[in-house]
This record gives C-alpha cells, sequence and structure tokens, in this order.
C-alpha cells in the first residue's frame, strides 16, 4: 500500500460513513428548507383588495341565481380581503348578507371569521 500524502489522509477523514450520513441529512434538510419557503413565497403574493373585482357577483348576491365561473374565481381571489371588506360600512351590507354567504359557499369558499 502506497504512504498517505496529507492530502490522502484528509480525503478518508471526511469520507468516514458517519459523516457522509450527515452531509446528507443536512443536504436533504437543507432542500426541504428551500422547498418551504418556496412555497411561503407562492402563498404570500400579494392580493389587491379591490371590491369592484367582486361585480362579477353581484347578481348572485342580490338575487337567488347561482354564482359563474368567473365569480367564484374572484371570491376565491379576494378572499384575504372579505374582513377588510366586512369592516366597511359601505360594503358591509353587500357583504355580510346570507346570500353573499351562500354564494362564498356554493364557491367553496367558506367565509371567514373576523
Amino acid at each position: 500500500m502506497a504512504p498517505l500524502t496529507r492530502t490522502h489522509k484528509y480525503k478518508r477523514a471526511f469520507d468516514h460513513p458517519s459523516l457522509l450520513k450527515m452531509k446528507a441529512s443536512y443536504a436533504a434538510i437543507c432542500s426541504l428548507l428551500v422547498l418551504l419557503l418556496m412555497a411561503e413565497a407562492q402563498v404570500s403574493v400579494a392580493v389587491t383588495c379591490s371590491p369592484t373585482e367582486l361585480s362579477s357577483c353581484v347578481s348572485a348576491i342580490t338575487s337567488k341565481t347561482p354564482p359563474s365561473k368567473l365569480c367564484c374565481s374572484k371570491i376565491k381571489e379576494q378572499k384575504p380581503c372579505l374582513c377588510q371588506y366586512l369592516k366597511n360600512p359601505n360594503l358591509r351590507k353587500f357583504v355580510n348578507t346570507p346570500n353573499a354567504r351562500n354564494v362564498a359557499s356554493t364557491c367553496g369558499t367558506p367565509f371567514p371569521k373576523c
């Protein structure tokens, strides 16, 4: 067997099976962390709160007509804003009605508890 040079000694020390497992665990944890951060970044995309975005829901809210697909997509998009709309006295009378709650429920968007 050839004598080990200094670089070979270090290489062998860092290739120890327990260190390799630790490196693999560390890499897996880092990858998981990156994935979680990326998912969080997608979730925290800012929604522009604009009540006019719900204009496609007016007929469903003010009558018994079923909500359109566009209405449902807008309700889902504006869900983070619903509490803000409920606090606004001018919007509350439209948003805080049984029909509005039914429309949200029909669209699969539970009404928030503010």
